[in-house]
Protein backbone atom coordinates (compact mmCIF):
# COMPACT_ATOMS: atom_id res chain seq x y z
CA UNK A 1 0.00 0.00 0.00
CA UNK A 2 1.73 3.34 -1.09
CA UNK A 3 2.52 5.94 1.95
CA UNK A 4 2.02 9.56 1.44
CA UNK A 5 3.96 12.17 3.48
CA UNK A 6 3.23 15.38 3.80
CA UNK A 7 5.28 17.67 6.52
CA UNK A 8 3.71 21.05 8.28
CA UNK A 9 5.61 22.90 10.90
CA UNK A 10 7.50 20.44 13.24
CA UNK A 11 5.14 17.33 12.55
CA UNK A 12 4.94 15.45 9.51
CA UNK A 13 1.87 12.91 8.54
CA UNK A 14 2.11 9.80 7.15
CA UNK A 15 -1.38 9.02 5.47
CA UNK A 16 -2.35 5.17 3.67
CA UNK A 17 -4.78 6.75 1.54
CA UNK A 18 -5.34 10.34 0.70
CA UNK A 19 -9.28 10.02 0.85
CA UNK A 20 -9.05 8.33 4.01
CA UNK A 21 -7.29 10.95 6.00
CA UNK A 22 -3.80 11.04 8.25
CA UNK A 23 -3.17 7.94 10.41
CA UNK A 24 0.32 8.49 12.10
CA UNK A 25 1.70 12.06 13.10
CA UNK A 26 5.21 12.33 14.46
CA UNK A 27 6.66 15.18 15.72
CA UNK A 28 10.07 16.59 14.76
CA UNK A 29 12.77 16.46 16.35
CA UNK A 30 15.77 18.65 14.25
CA UNK A 31 15.85 19.48 10.73
CA UNK A 32 19.59 19.07 9.09
CA UNK A 33 20.20 20.76 5.96
CA UNK A 34 23.90 18.75 4.49
CA UNK A 35 25.68 20.97 2.67
CA UNK A 36 28.90 19.55 0.72
CA UNK A 37 31.74 21.79 0.43
CA UNK A 38 33.14 23.23 -2.60
CA UNK A 39 35.01 21.80 -5.38
CA UNK A 40 38.81 21.16 -5.19
CA UNK A 41 41.47 20.38 -7.85
CA UNK A 42 40.66 16.74 -6.80
CA UNK A 43 36.48 17.02 -8.29
CA UNK A 44 36.64 16.93 -12.09
CA UNK A 45 39.37 13.73 -11.87
CA UNK A 46 37.27 12.06 -8.99
CA UNK A 47 40.40 11.35 -7.14
CA UNK A 48 39.69 9.33 -3.95
CA UNK A 49 40.65 12.15 -0.99
CA UNK A 50 40.16 11.99 2.37
CA UNK A 51 43.29 13.71 3.57
CA UNK A 52 41.99 17.14 6.57
CA UNK A 53 44.91 19.58 5.18
CA UNK A 54 44.24 19.56 1.54
CA UNK A 55 43.13 20.47 -1.16
CA UNK A 56 41.41 23.73 -0.48
CA UNK A 57 38.64 24.86 -2.31
CA UNK A 58 39.53 26.22 -6.04
CA UNK A 59 37.94 29.16 -7.57
CA UNK A 60 34.81 27.02 -9.21
CA UNK A 61 34.57 25.54 -5.44
CA UNK A 62 34.03 29.28 -4.10
CA UNK A 63 31.56 30.22 -6.76
CA UNK A 64 29.98 27.07 -5.92
CA UNK A 65 29.13 28.04 -2.33
CA UNK A 66 28.36 31.67 -3.27
CA UNK A 67 26.15 30.24 -4.77
CA UNK A 68 24.97 28.03 -1.98
CA UNK A 69 24.45 31.51 -0.24
CA UNK A 70 22.49 33.20 -2.36
CA UNK A 71 19.99 30.13 -2.56
CA UNK A 72 20.08 30.31 1.45
CA UNK A 73 19.80 34.05 1.26
CA UNK A 74 16.61 33.72 -0.36
CA UNK A 75 14.81 31.12 1.12
CA UNK A 76 15.17 33.58 4.28
CA UNK A 77 15.40 30.32 6.57
CA UNK A 78 17.10 30.79 10.28
CA UNK A 79 19.31 28.33 11.20
CA UNK A 80 20.36 28.01 15.06
CA UNK A 81 24.01 26.55 14.57
CA UNK A 82 26.85 25.83 11.67
CA UNK A 83 28.85 22.68 12.33
CA UNK A 84 31.17 21.47 10.17
CA UNK A 85 33.20 18.58 9.30
CA UNK A 86 37.25 19.87 10.43
CA UNK A 87 38.87 19.38 6.61
CA UNK A 88 40.44 22.56 4.97
CA UNK A 89 37.90 21.98 2.32
CA UNK A 90 34.97 21.83 4.33
CA UNK A 91 36.00 24.65 7.29
CA UNK A 92 36.71 27.07 3.98
CA UNK A 93 33.18 26.54 2.61
CA UNK A 94 31.67 26.54 6.38
CA UNK A 95 33.21 30.14 6.82
CA UNK A 96 31.58 31.45 3.56
CA UNK A 97 28.38 30.35 4.85
CA UNK A 98 28.97 31.60 8.62
CA UNK A 99 29.70 34.84 7.26
CA UNK A 100 26.37 35.03 5.17
CA UNK A 101 24.37 34.30 8.65
CA UNK A 102 26.59 36.35 10.47
CA UNK A 103 27.17 32.59 13.14
CA UNK A 104 30.11 31.46 14.52
CA UNK A 105 31.17 27.93 13.02
CA UNK A 106 31.15 24.59 15.41
CA UNK A 107 33.40 21.89 14.31
CA UNK A 108 32.54 18.26 14.80
CA UNK A 109 34.42 15.30 14.27
CA UNK A 110 33.12 14.22 10.90
CA UNK A 111 35.73 13.45 8.69
CA UNK A 112 35.37 11.67 5.62
CA UNK A 113 35.90 7.72 5.24
CA UNK A 114 39.53 7.03 5.75
CA UNK A 115 40.30 4.98 2.37
CA UNK A 116 43.96 3.75 3.29
CA UNK A 117 45.69 2.50 0.58
CA UNK A 118 43.18 3.60 -1.84
CA UNK A 119 43.20 7.37 -1.03
CA UNK A 120 44.94 9.46 -3.83
CA UNK A 121 43.27 7.08 -7.13
CA UNK A 122 40.61 7.91 -9.41
CA UNK A 123 37.50 6.20 -8.83
CA UNK A 124 37.57 5.13 -12.33
CA UNK A 125 41.19 3.05 -12.03
CA UNK A 126 39.89 1.73 -9.33
CA UNK A 127 36.61 0.47 -10.09
CA UNK A 128 37.92 -0.67 -13.58
CA UNK A 129 40.93 -2.79 -11.49
CA UNK A 130 38.31 -4.33 -9.02
CA UNK A 131 34.87 -3.80 -9.93
CA UNK A 132 32.40 -0.91 -7.91
CA UNK A 133 30.82 -3.20 -5.04
CA UNK A 134 35.18 -3.53 -3.47
CA UNK A 135 34.35 0.46 -2.59
CA UNK A 136 32.27 -1.41 0.69
CA UNK A 137 35.28 -3.42 1.27
CA UNK A 138 37.89 -2.23 4.16
CA UNK A 139 40.96 -1.28 2.28
CA UNK A 140 44.73 -1.48 3.97
CA UNK A 141 45.15 1.23 6.80
CA UNK A 142 41.26 2.35 5.86
CA UNK A 143 38.36 1.65 7.55
CA UNK A 144 35.06 -0.42 5.85
CA UNK A 145 32.17 0.95 4.54
CA UNK A 146 29.73 -0.15 7.65
CA UNK A 147 32.11 0.87 9.88
CA UNK A 148 31.86 4.52 8.50
CA UNK A 149 28.65 4.37 8.32
CA UNK A 150 28.31 3.30 12.48
CA UNK A 151 30.50 6.42 12.85
CA UNK A 152 28.29 8.66 10.54
CA UNK A 153 25.52 7.34 12.18
CA UNK A 154 26.40 7.92 15.80
CA UNK A 155 27.29 11.56 14.91
CA UNK A 156 24.07 12.35 13.74
CA UNK A 157 22.14 11.03 16.61
CA UNK A 158 24.47 12.71 18.42
CA UNK A 159 23.69 16.34 16.54
CA UNK A 160 19.98 15.36 16.98
CA UNK A 161 20.07 15.08 20.44
CA UNK A 162 21.54 18.35 21.34
CA UNK A 163 19.68 20.03 18.64
CA UNK A 164 15.95 19.76 19.60
CA UNK A 165 13.41 21.53 17.90
CA UNK A 166 16.57 23.71 15.96
CA UNK A 167 17.30 23.85 12.55
CA UNK A 168 21.23 23.10 11.52
CA UNK A 169 23.58 23.05 8.93
CA UNK A 170 26.15 20.74 8.57
CA UNK A 171 28.94 21.27 6.39
CA UNK A 172 30.62 17.88 5.17
CA UNK A 173 32.13 16.01 2.72
CA UNK A 174 29.88 13.98 -0.22
CA UNK A 175 30.52 10.51 1.10
CA UNK A 176 28.93 11.60 4.55
CA UNK A 177 25.63 12.58 3.16
CA UNK A 178 25.53 9.62 1.22
CA UNK A 179 26.06 8.04 4.54
CA UNK A 180 23.24 10.18 6.08
CA UNK A 181 20.50 9.39 2.98
CA UNK A 182 21.56 5.60 3.49
CA UNK A 183 20.68 5.56 7.44
CA UNK A 184 16.92 7.40 6.67
CA UNK A 185 16.04 5.25 3.26
CA UNK A 186 18.17 2.06 4.47
CA UNK A 187 20.14 1.58 1.29
CA UNK A 188 22.37 -1.29 0.58
CA UNK A 189 26.09 -0.32 1.17
CA UNK A 190 26.41 -0.66 -2.91
CA UNK A 191 23.09 1.30 -3.65
CA UNK A 192 24.43 3.85 -1.11
CA UNK A 193 27.27 4.74 -3.49
CA UNK A 194 25.15 4.95 -6.49
CA UNK A 195 23.46 7.53 -5.30
CA UNK A 196 25.62 10.68 -6.51
CA UNK A 197 26.11 13.49 -4.14
CA UNK A 198 28.01 16.41 -6.03
CA UNK A 199 30.10 18.93 -4.67
CA UNK A 200 28.52 22.79 -3.60
CA UNK A 201 24.90 20.79 -3.04
CA UNK A 202 22.28 20.49 -0.11
CA UNK A 203 20.13 18.00 1.20
CA UNK A 204 17.42 18.65 3.96
CA UNK A 205 16.88 15.35 6.25
CA UNK A 206 14.23 16.37 9.01
CA UNK A 207 14.34 13.77 11.85
CA UNK A 208 11.37 12.78 14.15
CA UNK A 209 10.60 11.45 17.28
CA UNK A 210 9.96 7.45 17.32
CA UNK A 211 12.71 6.80 14.87
CA UNK A 212 11.65 8.35 11.95
CA UNK A 213 13.43 10.69 9.37
CA UNK A 214 12.76 11.77 5.87
CA UNK A 215 14.79 12.90 3.35
CA UNK A 216 12.92 16.45 1.72
CA UNK A 217 15.47 16.53 -0.87
CA UNK A 218 19.07 15.42 -1.89
CA UNK A 219 21.82 16.87 -3.96
CA UNK A 220 20.26 20.48 -4.93
CA UNK A 221 22.56 22.70 -6.56
CA UNK A 222 21.52 26.14 -6.78
CA UNK A 223 22.17 27.99 -10.03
Amino acid sequence: MRKYFLEIGVYIFVCYNVHKGYKLMFKRKCKITFITHGATVHTLDGIICDTEKYPKLNEFGEEEMEKVCEYLENRAVAYDTIYTSSSARCTQSAQIIAKLFKKKITTIDLPARNHGEWSGRSYEDFFDQFGPEAIIQKPKGGESLEDFNKRVSDVIDRLVEENRGNRIIVVTTPDVVQSAIAKTLELTPVNQFKNLIKTGTLTQISYFEGDWSSVIYSDHMPT
